[in-house]
């Protein structure tokens, strides 16, 4: 599950490691293109989303706006958070079509309960698993993540996270975690005896369990790898979830955790979205980050 050379997590926080010349890599590099966009539409094919029925989506790590360019292409409506100013200054650049917000995922998804039908995540969660200063406790940072993601999704809705785990300790980390705020669910890994092309897929339920998609095999022979995980598993007692019925979309104001992120666009959707702090401007009738105040 380790990978042999440095792991981009051991170097530093990622909002450093991922400056202009990182971003730079996911707008030129065609070959970091390619592999984003499989991995986003794998990822959404996870998600098991009605067909022909246009979503609100999360992408989570959203960087240069990659996934959320397959998102779009696929008639849904999304918001990207990402920690990385460089990597949002990328996906403006582009013109990518959903919203973008700079924040830190381990402190929280500051929007109201209910709010999207469906998350989605590409290289982001195994961060959360290293602390980069002494007040960063892995378990807690996820945990956070893990309930206000929960909050944030319309009950029943799934969220479909790819990650790199470094080994299986910071995998079962994750998962228990997980757990705790209240998902069921389980890890589908595609091509588990590729050493290039095995990709693991945490993929989360926030209702009642469900089946587990099936991974994907490069030949019928090969064993598939599919690990589902229960409330009851972790030693959490399963509860019984309400419904509860989605308001509209928008950040949680009144909330200390707002002046952590930063609008950085409102799509035709408009969603109630409310800018704290510096680093936004406004453009008539959009915001755009740009780390310059208002």
């Amino acid at each position: 599950m380790a990978c042999g050379r440095k792991r981009p997590e051991h170097g530093g926080p990622p909002e450093l490691y991922y400056d202009k010349n990182e971003a730079q890599k996911y707008v030129r590099n065609s070959r970091m293109i390619d592999v984003q966009t499989k991995m986003t539409g794998r990822a959404l094919e996870l998600l098991c989303l009605p067909e022909g029925q246009p979503c609100y989506l999360l992408d989570i790590g959203c960087g240069s706006g990659l996934s959320g360019d397959y998102l779009s292409d696929e008639g849904h409506y999304w918001v990207g958070i990402d920690i990385s100013p460089a990597m949002l200054d990328a996906a403006l650049d582009r013109e990518t079509e959903g919203d973008l917000l700079l924040g830190d995922m381990g402190q929280g998804i500051p929007f109201k309960p209910g709010t999207f039908d469906g998350c989605i995540s590409i290289s982001a969660v195994q961060w959360l698993c290293n602390a980069n200063k002494k007040s960063d406790i892995p378990a807690k940072r996820l945990y956070c993540f893990f309930s206000s993601l929960y909050s944030v999704l319309v009950r029943g809705a799934r969220a479909v996270l790819q990650l790199y785990p470094e080994n299986s300790e910071q995998l079962e980390l994750i998962t228990v975690q997980a757990t705790k705020a209240g998902f069921t669910g389980g890890v589908v890994v595609d091509f588990p005896n590729s050493a290039k092309a095995k990709k693991f897929y945490l993929c989360l339920f926030s209702g009642p369990a469900t089946f587990l998609p099936k991974a994907l095999t490069e030949a019928t022979d090969e064993e598939a790898t599919e690990s589902a995980f229960t409330r009851e598993s972790c030693g959490v007692s399963a509860l019984a979830l309400p419904d509860v019925a989605a308001p509209c979309p928008g950040l949680v104001s009144g909330s200390s955790r707002v002046s952590l992120v930063h609008i950085c666009r409102r799509t035709s959707m408009d969603p109630v979205l409310r800018c704290s702090g510096n680093g936004c401007y406004s453009n008539g009738s959009s915001a755009a980050w740009r780390g310059a105040g208002w």
